[in-house]
């Protein structure tokens, strides 16, 4: 019975990717904007929508595009009276992908994780985007904008390197 058990436990160990197995294949992704309440569209590497909404807010995006495809995701910022902002949102290789190595064997490295998207993941837990103002244009034409925020507009990460101006 025990080499029964064992032989059982062998071969689904086997037969399952490992990165299947203890990570996922979707991840949640928080999209916010300096200003706040700017709409978004993400759309895939075939140039189809696959989000959109308003900032803040959370959507939840495929780590893969299919079979060893990693996904890649273009995150489009517009708000009325400021430049739009492109994001590229790329997904990276799972580490539990390389478990295959040693657990999940030739099928969940050549099959398995591949095919359950799971060799991918998103690392990027938030995505941010920073939109210039178009008017407000100070001196001659081409000359950079002035872009005058209040402190409460500026993510609390980036106040630190603030310079005080008497």
């Amino acid at each position: 019975m025990g080499k029964v058990l064992l032989s059982f436990f062998a071969v689904a160990l086997l037969s399952s990717g490992c990165a299947s197995i203890v990570s996922k294949s979707r991840y949640p992704v928080r999209i916010t904007s300096v200003p706040d309440k700017t709409s978004f569209t993400i759309t895939n590497r075939d140039g189809m929508e696959v989000a959109s909404g308003i900032t803040p807010n959370t959507v939840v995006l495929k780590s893969s595009s299919g079979f060893f495809k990693k996904a890649i995701y273009a995150i489009k910022f517009k708000k009325e009276g400021y430049e739009d902002k492109l994001i590229t949102l790329e997904s990276d290789i799972n580490g539990w992908y390389f478990g295959n190595i040693v657990f999940g064997g030739f099928i969940g490295l050549l099959i398995v994780d591949p095919a359950t998207g799971a060799m991918y993941k998103i690392g990027e837990k938030e995505i941010q985007g920073f939109l210039n103002q178009v008017t407000g244009s100070i001196g001659k034409e081409g000359s950079p904008a002035l872009n005058i925020m209040s402190i409460d507009e500026i993510p609390a990460d980036m106040r630190d390197a603030l310079i005080k101006i008497n």
